[in-house]
């Protein structure tokens, strides 16, 4: 997907409490945009794979302004798949917002503009997605701004993560490294077992909105 000129297609723009990263508890607006090019065996966002609402980055701006919030979160599907998406980044940061970007690791990071906070996956195999990570994007990640994350389900994805997190020394390449558990697929308990026993300076993630609000609700 590569909307033309300034539209972008919009699956939702929301405002609610940020659930995961190092940025979880604050308020914040979403403006998630429709469409992606992974299908992650375990992921709980189908619903932004459809067609989404056009809408101008004119408009999307005139959306976020209603929230009095100045932190917003750009996320999908897959929001680099729509080129305007720089533009609309890049407008938030000129007028003073602090912006997000959630992107799968699959497309390429290096024009998103500078400022922007990139929360990066890396593709463990329970994804079935592992093979489309764009590995040169690790080249492009500020150290002390981004971040990777890790969504794992079982101990093979975990021992993934670790290889990765020590071969391509990702505490020297981002300010953190989030490990996520798929949601009924493995405990808490476990996971933080694991990387207290590695002792790993990851940080591990739970999903805070699913917790305040539960897993099937939109718009939180």
């Amino acid at each position: 997907m590569n909307t033309q000129n300034n539209h972008l297609s919009v699956c939702e723009i929301f405002y609610s409490i940020q659930g995961e990263s190092s940025w979880v508890g604050c308020p914040m607006v979403f403006v998630r945009l429709a469409g992606c090019n992974l299908d992650c065996s375990w992921c709980d966002t189908r619903y932004a794979f459809e067609k989404g609402t056009v809408l101008t980055v004119d408009e999307i701006l005139k959306i976020v302004a209603q929230y009095k919030c100045r932190k917003i979160e750009i996320t999908g599907g897959e929001p680099l798949l729509q080129k305007p998406v720089l533009t609309l980044m890049k407008i938030l940061l000129e007028q003073g917002f602090t912006v997000l970007l959630e992107t799968n690791g699959s497309c390429s990071i290096k024009d998103v503009p500078p400022g922007v906070v990139k929360i990066m996956d890396i593709k463990c195999p329970s994804s079935s997605m592992e093979s489309r990570m764009l590995w040169e994007n690790i080249d492009y990640l500020n150290p002390f701004l981004d971040e990777i994350k890790f969504v794992i389900a079982d101990r093979i994805d975990y021992d993934y993560a670790v290889e990765k997190f020590r071969s391509l020394q990702l505490d020297k390449k981002c300010r953190a490294v989030l490990f996520s558990p798929v949601a009924g697929r493995i405990s808490l308990q476990e996971l933080a077992e694991w990387i207290l026993q590695d002792s790993l300076p990851v940080r591990l993630q739970v999903q805070l909105h699913r917790i305040i609000w539960g897993g099937d609700v939109r718009g939180v």
